[in-house]
């Protein structure tokens, strides 16, 4: 074939999305909110389906009130897309150019490779200790390569680690003047502690600073792809400007105004989480396997590395019993792997099937 695409692109390895094993399967790989969604969000997507005909508002005006109401925020300085990724996405192809350099930590969300090459940059990561973001590592691999964006998930999928606001301005300020701070709050809502803001002010105050969220986690939004960041005017503007003219579709629209709003939904989702991944924490430490505190709602579960007890084996064990997980390997954790916090019945399952491998 003498078509080709521009060099790189065929380097990319495409994501692969937790997979969802047999229909009667028990699905905790993809870190969706297993109290499903909020009852206003779904009536407000039933009630979009009468205007099918109609393309929504390019702007998503009603939904980015919604969030600047629900945030305390601006709305002029919120744009909103088809899930963060497509954020993420869209600030590469903003603010990348072929050559330059993306700085993440050691174990970073995958997207953020492939938003590198995709516009023909590299990626590169800076050691973490314990599974947590060194703030210093990622300051001197930045000042190194002169990036051009750091990523940092905070929490981090899939460590479910955080690092406070403190450490998240010192990171900032130890960036090149000329590098875009990109701060991925995937998992933010399931994170009370005050010592983090998930960078808001950060994003208020500077201009260098851009924060994404996503509807697809605590919201229970998955299937419509939504998400949303908030930034300096400037660089709003930008991703105005590169985003697709109707992004997000009128059901997402109407379903995310409803959802950020259920103020109750989100805080029962976020006893549920932490209630059980404090279970389940204690439970699979109680069955010999260590587990790395998360602030999301998911668990990174580590396996030593023997016959008969690794991480691979025990995927293969779990979905014998109906239990779909993640590994992990691509990340570079090849002894662990991410589960999700489900219903009651789906924690105590994993602890019973885990406990029945560790027994074996």
């Amino acid at each position: 074939m003498t078509l080709q695409p521009r060099p790189g692109i065929l380097d990319i390895h495409p994501y692969v999305p937790g997979a969802s094993g047999p229909k009667d399967a028990v699905k905790l790989s993809s870190n969706e909110n297993p109290l499903g969604c909020s009852p206003k969000a779904a009536d407000a997507f039933t009630a979009a389906s009468s205007s099918l005909n109609r393309y929504p508002d390019g702007g998503a005006t009603r939904l980015r009130e919604a969030i600047a109401k629900a945030e305390g925020l601006d709305a002029e300085r919120i744009v909103c897309g088809a899930g963060s990724d497509e954020l993420l996405q869209l600030i590469g192809r903003a603010y990348l150019a072929p050559g330059d350099t993306v700085v993440q930590s050691q174990y970073g969300f995958l997207v953020y490779g492939l938003v590198a090459l995709q516009s023909g940059a590299r990626l590169v990561s800076a050691p973490e200790k314990a599974h947590r973001a060194v703030v210093d590592a990622m300051i001197t691999a930045a000042r190194e390569t002169d990036a051009r964006i750091v990523f940092l998930a905070n929490p981090n999928n899939p460590t479910g680690t955080w690092i406070p606001d403190a450490e998240v301005e010192r990171l900032r300020e130890g960036l090149p003047e000329t590098t875009l701070l990109v701060l991925d709050g995937a998992y933010a809502e399931y994170l009370d502690d005050p010592a983090f803001d998930a960078g808001m002010r950060l994003a208020a105050e500077r201009d260098d600073v851009i924060v994404t969220r996503t509807f697809s986690k605590i919201h229970g939004l998955a299937a419509l792809r939504l998400g949303w960041a908030y930034g300096p005017a400037s660089i709003i503007d930008v991703l105005h400007r590169v985003r697709g003219p109707f992004n997000v579709s009128l059901p997402a629209i109407e379903a995310g105004a409803a959802a950020i709003a259920d103020r109750d939904f989100i805080e029962r989702s976020r006893r549920h989480n932490a209630e059980w991944a404090a279970w389940l924490t204690q439970q699979i430490g109680g069955a010999g396997f260590e587990v790395t505190p998360s602030a999301g709602n998911f668990l990174l579960v580590h396996f030593p590395d023997e016959p008969g007890r690794t991480a691979a084996e025990a995927e293969v064990f779990l979905a014998s019993k109906g239990l779909i997980v993640r590994g992990v390997g691509a990340y570079g954790l090849p002894d662990a792997l991410r589960i999700t916090i489900g219903r009651e019945e789906d924690c105590r399952a994993v602890v019973e099937a885990l406990t029945a491998f560790g027994g074996r």
